[in-house]
């Protein structure tokens, strides 16, 4: 990887922080899983910069599945 690439790269690492809270869940997730990929160590590194850069991001937990977990 040359300069060129790695200094593309951290712009828009930079960006994507910059934006985080305003991206939906599920661009944020896939973000994520992406970002976390093959660096399993650093999934709850990663989870707590995120959500304590960004607040919004803190999202309450997913509704359960309507098949039969939960209130009708």
């Amino acid at each position: 990887m040359d300069k060129v690439d790695e200094h593309c790269e951290a712009l828009i690492g930079r960006t994507a922080l910059a934006l985080w809270g305003f991206f939906p869940r599920d661009v944020q997730e896939m973000i994520f899983e992406t970002a976390v990929e093959g660096h399993e160590a650093l999934r709850h590194d990663l989870a707590v910069f995120l959500h304590e850069r960004h607040p919004r991001t803190a999202h309450p937990p997913r509704p359960a599945s309507s098949l039969g977990n939960g209130p009708v």
